[in-house]
């Protein structure tokens, strides 16, 4: 069986959502309809390589998903009033005519798959680990780093959220004006999420993974189009864009991990960037500055900087200052303490991280490591910086993170002590 090359496998992540909003939309069971898709991707994934792109592919999904939904209920008697319902719902001969319509369908899709994972009968962290896994199609050990959880506990979360929507019985579509204002800090929660995981993958052999961070953004400017004048929606989208900017200089040659200090900014997005800027320049006079707004003015003043030397540190500090303030998120602990150490010194920023560390959803987790390590580093603690490297080195899933820390540790024994 030949595999899938990347390209396929781009196509099929970025059709995941739309079939499954299709599904949904006409079956209204949800967890039987992302099972039917799954099946449907994997018999994709076996299938194109060997015998060609399907004419339409999106049409293709839907049809062998539909056609798994039927036989699943051709197996279980009790569930026979499902059926006849699926198979009114999705004839065969309508089948390919529905699943290549024009893009608006599919955009609606998208965002009401969104709006009904984060339906209030969830908790927030059950509908943004839901969406996740339904829009994203990141797997449950990727939703469990990104939640600072174990695998095992993130699946229970997943399946009782499932249940949870089924139960409800919540309709699949795009909400009035006060479900939608209910869930609207839900759905960009899960978007940024999905973008980080796209940006900078938790797991695997590549620094990132372009076909969710790509989603992400897409899906943004969806939401943003709907609700032009909400300022956290533009901050959220002007955060994305730049960061996403980045992207080229990210990875080296080989494909190594290149930190921000050492990017050729020369292959930075300014297109991107001024997009962002202007986004956050429309959104910041309105008055309400939220999270997303604030993280985007720190990449902005990354993306501005002439290089790392000129950053304005002091800037940063403020924001991340104020962000502690509206969050309780230990990434942002994490991201004031390196901002302290640059204006202040390491051991500020030292001291800051024997705060952190009793924090337990940074335990066993690489990222207080590998901070501490530089910051050690950086204070000429060469022997305790090179042990936290290789410790870091040891915790983190990304191949590439990995090299990286070990890397940093062997410099640091190969240099002149």
């Amino acid at each position: 069986m030949a595999a899938p090359d990347a390209a396929i496998l781009q196509q099929l992540r970025a059709l995941a959502p739309e079939v499954l909003g299709i599904l949904c939309r006409r079956t209204k069971d949800f967890a039987a309809a992302e099972d039917a898709v799954q099946e449907a991707l994997v018999a994709a994934a076996q299938q194109w390589p060997v015998q060609g792109l399907p004419e339409h592919p999106r049409a293709w999904l839907v049809q062998v998903a539909a056609r798994r939904l039927t036989d699943e209920v051709r197996m279980a008697i009790a569930r026979r009033a499902r059926e006849e319902t699926v198979v009114s719902l999705v004839p065969a001969e309508q089948q390919v005519a529905l699943a290549v319509d024009d893009g608006a369908s599919t955009d609606d899709d998208s965002l009401a798959l969104l709006f009904m994972c984060c339906h209030p009968s969830l908790s927030p962290a059950s509908a943004i680990a839901l969406t996740l896994r339904a829009v994203g199609g990141l797997t449950t050990a990727e939703i469990a780093r990104a939640f600072l959880v174990p695998e095992a506990t993130m699946a229970q979360r997943i399946s009782r959220a499932k249940q949870a929507i089924k139960d409800s019985g919540v309709p699949f579509e795009r909400p009035g004006p006060e479900a939608f204002a209910a869930r609207l800090g839900a759905v960009m929660h899960v978007l940024y999420l999905m973008f980080s995981e796209g940006y900078a993958a938790s797991s695997g052999d590549a620094v990132m993974r372009t076909d969710l961070s790509g989603e992400a953004i897409r899906v943004t400017r969806l939401l943003h189009r709907l609700v032009p004048d909400e300022p956290e929606v533009s901050g959220l989208l002007a955060l994305l864009l730049l960061t996403d900017a980045r992207r080229a200089a990210r990875t080296g040659p080989a494909g190594e991990l290149v930190p921000l200090d050492q990017q050729d900014r020369a292959r930075w997005d300014r297109q991107a960037i001024g997009e962002g800027v202007a986004l956050l320049d429309g959104a910041l006079p309105k008055g309400r500055p939220g999270p997303y707004q604030l993280q985007a003015a720190v990449a902005a003043l990354h993306d501005e900087a002439p290089a790392a030397a000129q950053t304005d540190w002091p800037q940063i500090l403020a924001l991340y200052q104020v962000l502690r303030d509206l969050s309780d998120n230990p990434m942002v602990d994490l991201n004031h303490a390196i901002a302290t150490a640059m204006v202040h010194g390491p051991a500020a920023g030292l001291a800051l991280l024997d705060q952190l560390a009793t924090d337990a959803r940074l335990a066993g987790t690489h990222r207080l490591d590998a901070v501490r390590a530089h910051l050690l580093e950086r204070a000429g603690d060469l022997p305790g910086a090179m042990a936290l490297y290789r410790r870091a080195a040891s915790r983190t899933a990304s191949t590439v993170e990995r090299d990286y820390l070990l890397a940093h540790a062997a410099r640091l024994h190969d240099g002149p002590r």
